[in-house]
């Protein structure tokens, strides 16, 4: 069984579109209407959109030694928090004219100092369609965890990124008591508790 939506992009009149901001990410402001479920249109109402890049994510995972390499990084958003380093999985955004598996590849080594020897397609998801065009990739990449672990980055990206190893048990757990709390790295972890069997046998 399929759901196949009842309207589509042609039940959507953009009025007018104005570029708001325009650095790091671009901000959108949208006059629009769309047509309603009952029948008719909807008032014409203003959203803005910030229109992010699509990204990769890894989930670095050894099958043999049990163990999971995760990433630790400053991260704006998470101001609020006691401390805004957080651990998630290594991720980055798809350069022109570059495939999701080079992207993950590469992230991985870059961030991670990594090889990724074997990926896995997780999923891909919208990460937060209601404000964002942002689109995520999810792999399950295979790595030799035993020389993994370190600081790395790329210093004209600003970047100052720690890779941790940990057995696969302590970041189960810490996905339960929510210690590992962003959207990426949940899916992932969680992902790998549905699949580990499989992604074992799979690596034999």
């Amino acid at each position: 069984m399929k759901h196949t939506p009842e309207l589509s992009s042609k039940d959507i009149e953009i009025v007018q579109s104005d570029v708001i901001y325009h650095g790091h990410l671009k901000l959108l402001k949208y006059q629009l209407k769309y047509r309603l479920f009952a029948g008719g249109w909807s008032p014409v109402v203003i959203r803005e959109l910030f229109h992010a890049h699509a990204a990769v994510g890894v989930l670095l995972f050894d099958p043999i030694r049990d163990e999971i390499v995760l990433i630790e990084e400053f991260r704006l958003g998470t101001l609020e928090q006691k401390s805004p380093w957080i651990l998630e999985l290594v991720a980055g955004i798809i350069d022109s004219n570059e495939s999701i598996e080079e992207v993950a590849h590469r992230e991985s080594k870059e961030e991670a100092g990594c090889e990724v020897i074997d990926l896995i397609p997780m999923c891909e998801y919208w990460t937060s369609p209601g404000i964002s065009t942002g689109r995520f990739s999810l792999f399950c990449g295979r790595v030799d965890s035993s020389k993994a672990g370190g600081i790395f980055g790329l210093s004209h990206e600003h970047e100052d990124i720690r890779a941790h190893v940990f057995p696969k048990e302590f970041v189960y757990n810490a996905l339960k008591t929510g210690e590992i709390n962003n959207a990426a790295t949940i899916i992932a972890v969680q992902w790998l508790q549905l699949h580990e069997l499989e992604v074992k046998q799979k690596w034999k």
